[in-house]
């Protein structure tokens, strides 16, 4: 029998050069992780002594007064505004998403930070009940317009890091903690998939959010890190809006493993193990006419370059996103790609999710839909507006 269970349950055994995304299951769940989850599901365990250790362990890494674990950094959003509005009141926990006898309601997010992934940011806060106050413009934000938005309603102030969000005009955390702090406001920092557990509580952050399931190689879930008053209004939470989003034991016992694992990772070894697969793939697509490649640093500053594919169809007789499309597509080995801005004729390769073997993988399969390509009289070329549209439709159940 196949020892794949995406064969044995008929799915598709994808390779992931696309990055750390939840819609392919995020990451390689650790060696430690997958051992401390499956000791951990035949057991019974107090679940608030369990998130006290859990506590100690995100402290340590983190540098954070205290911590816990919840089923997403999505939901640690949620819980962290809910927290902030509510303090540990229960009473106005159980109240929740009404908010009309709080006096705080509002959090502030810079413009340009209203992003997607997967759902709106934003979103996130009003799941609690909170308003939500944009600052400046896509284009730009400012202290005074941040200070102008500042009330004696506003909870906290939301910090978003991320590749989608506008990487220029914004403001810069350490501007945005000092406008927030001379006003008493929290600021709260989403760092889902970001890879230093410590320098944004070092940069005056009060909170600190994370995925467990990116970077940290740990099962699915999220971390609350910072304040020890606020990361206590937010854990009560767990009593009213984020019973839905709780995490079982198997969550906080992987988180811990994966937390623990990453005190002792070999990140130099990693990083050199990457370095080789971008060679690779380099390497392999220099051979081909109109397309270009080039080693692109991260843009939020986490250790890890990728390789950035240009694709000119006029020479490669394929336009990038076919080219992506046909790599998903195509072949015993599909290969997805990080094509979130394929329309300007360019995608990612994203080394930090293969495993042995992979990288030369997507060598061959990027030769072979290459290939195809240059034989073809005329320009594979679908219509991109078309392709948006399909992919913008979650087709489940079909």
């Amino acid at each position: 029998m196949n020892d794949d269970i995406r064969i044995r349950l008929g799915l598709r055994p994808v390779i992931n050069v696309s990055g750390t995304m939840t819609s392919l299951g995020a990451s390689i769940v650790v060696p430690q992780a997958v051992e401390a989850v499956t000791a951990a599901l035949p057991q019974f365990i107090e679940i608030g002594a369990l998130q006290k250790l859990a506590s100690r362990t995100i402290s340590r890494l983190t540098g954070g007064e205290a911590g816990f674990v919840t089923a997403s950094c999505a939901a640690a959003i949620t819980l962290a505004v809910a927290g902030a509005m509510t303090g540990d009141d229960l009473a106005a926990i159980e109240r929740l998403p009404q908010t009309d006898r709080l006096a705080r309601d509002e959090v502030l997010i810079q413009a340009g930070h209203m992003v997607g992934y997967g759902s709106p940011v934003e979103q996130g806060v009003r799941l609690s009940g909170a308003k939500v106050v944009p600052v400046g413009q896509a284009t730009s934000v400012m202290a005074y317009q941040m200070e102008g938005a500042i009330t004696e309603r506003t909870a906290a102030a939301l910090f978003v890091v991320s590749h989608h969000t506008v990487q220029v005009g914004q403001m810069g955390l350490a501007e945005f903690v000092e406008v927030a702090h001379a006003r008493g406001v929290p600021v709260i920092v989403d760092a889902a998939s970001e890879y230093d557990l410590r320098r944004f509580l070092e940069a005056g952050a009060d909170l600190v959010l994370y995925s467990s399931h990116k970077f940290l190689g740990g099962p699915t879930g999220g971390i609350v890190a910072g304040r020890r008053d606020l990361v206590r209004a937010a854990y009560f939470q767990n009593n009213g809006i984020g019973r839905g989003m709780k995490v079982g034991k198997e969550g906080i016992v992987g988180t811990i493993a994966a937390l623990e694992a990453w005190e002792v990772r070999d990140h130099a070894g990693i990083r050199a193990r990457e370095s080789e697969a971008l060679d690779v793939w380099q390497r392999t697509l220099a051979d081909f006419a109109g397309v270009e490649a080039a080693i692109d640093p991260d843009p939020t500053d986490n250790p890890l370059d990728r390789l950035k594919v240009h694709v000119n169809p006029a020479e490669a007789h394929i336009t990038a996103w076919d080219l992506a499309d046909a790599l998903a597509s195509n072949g015993t080995h599909p290969v997805i790609v990080r094509d979130h801005e394929v329309e300007h004729g360019h995608f990612y390769l994203d080394p930090c999710n293969l495993h042995p073997g992979q990288a030369e993988i997507v060598a061959e399969r990027l030769r072979e839909e290459l290939d195809i390509a240059r034989r073809s009289n005329d320009i594979i070329s679908s219509d991109f507006a078309a392709r948006r549209k399909r992919r913008a439709i979650n087709n489940w159940p079909d």
